[in-house]
């Protein structure tokens, strides 16, 4: 065999495990191996964003990273590390405009391995040594910075790191949960607001070394909201930038979807909100706009649940709204259909919809209607007076092979489990804690049309926190979401993260024409 046909083969292996695509041709007379079936590998890199914690002087935040166990090629260890990125204010002025060691590169002339100056990264902030023993760190104060990261070899595929935070008292008390995301160009983001008693701030994050420059568009009830000033954000290399939303228009409104688009680069989005009477909480990214969503989790004794839908697209959408409860599927009365607009924000106050049993909610195109891609999310309040607690709910797609939640604990961990279709078979891995503990599994069937709302299996021998991987093994499409709740003061503070496919392997094409037989 020509040596130039081994050479092709590993490098396509190699390209598609990195970036999720690779073509493979075979060289020699104009031929063309054509793909006949796709092999699956484990990804070998993977990068995560998680945006700066920083609220008040009261803020406790707690990282935890993960990856799953036998989700590697067994071939490199890797390393999974999160590091500090350049605290920015949204002009692109860098807070600390330089640190010493910065400086000393700059002197010296240190140059990465491309010519450039070499980023210095420092001492991670998070550091994961090995698969399915999740690690943890702590940071305290306003002042932390957003974190950016990389994970290569057996680290790579399903990589999740979760940020909580705690303010136990002021104007920002809450549980504040995110999962790190990963750099996109593309946001969507139901449910944030311009109304006087909120302060909603859109974190962008940079992981490359290259300045990214991104466009935020607002939308409420009457369609795009005006502003001069959410066009040509620059994120500088390896930095985050907090935009308050409110100072891009001057339209008070409080129902907004929020579009984050990069012109150039790419970088990480999340939107910390701030009510006066209901606390904080972190707004994660709805999935890419479709005609059918589902919004998993709904907590029990919620007492306010409020749908925010947008129609990105020309058409507008009409919807059926349902609630997938523990036994079956049904419409609230009066709030079974929603007209959403074209490029126009729709709101519904969907109240106590839950009635004291845990659901999900179920968006899909009205009977005798076209499906309209829309994206929506859930602001969801639990507790009276003063002390309620908010949370967010965005749409999500499914678990899909494999999907994972870090940062559980004893107690206090909800996990939503909801079939829109067939029933379906799932199996749930309790981690070994980060800091020790045996791994626990459990096997859970969800009914067609159902939510199945457990508290998930804890690892025995537990100490520290653990992650949940959930893994779908039969039937139809499940959705999750971890609830995480604190008690503090009388307060039942909480946090929703939703869980979705950890997009851990690719497909790798295989030729059906056999290189083996090409000689010299």
């Amino acid at each position: 065999m020509k040596s130039t046909s081994l050479s092709l083969i590993a490098g396509t292996v190699a390209l598609a495990a990195v970036t999720g695509f690779a073509a493979l041709t075979a060289p020699g007379d104009g031929d063309t191996a054509q793909a006949k079936t796709a092999a699956r590998l484990p990804v070998e890199r993977s990068s995560l964003l998680c945006p700066a914690p920083g609220l008040s002087e009261l803020a406790e935040t707690t990282y935890t990273s993960f990856t799953p166990a036998g989700g590697g090629s067994g071939g490199e260890a890797g390393a999974a590390e999160l590091h500090k990125a350049t605290a920015t204010t949204a002009d692109g002025v860098k807070k600390d405009e330089k640190t010493e060691k910065t400086e000393k590169d700059e002197k010296t002339g240190k140059k990465d391995d491309k010519g450039g100056k070499k980023a210095d990264l420092g001492k991670p902030v998070v550091s994961l040594k090995e698969p399915g023993k999740p690690v943890t760190a702590e940071e305290s104060g306003a002042d932390n910075p957003a974190l950016v990261g990389t994970a290569t070899g057996r680290l790579a595929p399903g990589w999740t790191t979760q940020q909580t935070t705690m303010v136990e008292a002021g104007s920002a008390r809450g549980l504040l949960g995110v999962s790190c995301t990963a750099p996109d160009t593309d946001f969507w983001f139901p449910a944030a607001s311009t109304s006087k008693s909120r302060e909603d701030y859109v974190h962008l994050t940079n992981p490359d070394d290259t300045a990214a420059v991104a466009d935020i568009e607002l939308y409420g009830p009457d369609g795009s909201l005006k502003s001069d000033v959410g066009e040509g954000i620059t994120v500088p290399a390896r930095s985050g930038v907090p935009v308050l939303i409110s100072t891009l228009t001057s339209e008070v409104t409080e129902d907004v979807t929020v579009h984050v688009t990069t012109r150039t680069g790419r970088v990480g989005a999340a939107i910390r909100t701030a009510d006066e009477k209901t606390g904080s909480d972190w707004l994660a990214a709805s999935t890419t706009p479709t005609g059918t969503l589902v919004l998993p989790g709904i907590p029990a004794d919620a007492t306010s649940v409020r749908l925010v839908a947008f129609a990105p697209g020309e058409a507008d959408a009409d919807l059926t709204v349902k609630l997938m409860g523990k036994t079956g599927s049904f419409a609230p009365v009066g709030q079974n259909q929603l007209h959403v607009k074209s490029r126009m924000t729709a709101g519904v106050d969907l109240k106590d919809i839950t009635k004291g049993e845990a659901g999900s909610l179920l968006l899909a195109p009205a009977k005798g209607k076209k499906a309209t891609p829309v994206v929506a999310a859930l602001r969801v309040v639990r507790g009276t007076g003063d002390k309620q607690e908010v949370g967010y709910i965005p749409a999500t797609g499914p678990v899909g092979a494999r999907a994972t939640v870090a940062d559980n604990r004893d107690k206090g961990s909800m996990l939503s489990l909801a079939a829109p279709g067939a029933t379906a078979t799932v199996k749930v891995t309790a981690s070994a804690g980060s800091g020790g503990g045996e791994q626990t599994v459990k096997k859970y069937t969800v009914k067609g049309g159902t939510t199945l709302a457990v508290t998930p299996p804890v690892p025995s021998g537990l100490k520290g926190g653990y992650a949940l991987t959930v893994e779908t093994e039969s039937g139809g499409p499940v959705h999750a979401s971890r609830m995480l709740t604190i008690t503090e003061g009388g307060i039942q503070m909480f946090t929703v993260q939703t869980l979705s496919d950890d997009n851990g392997t690719v497909e790798v094409p295989v030729a059906e024409q056999d290189l083996s037989v090409l000689d010299d």
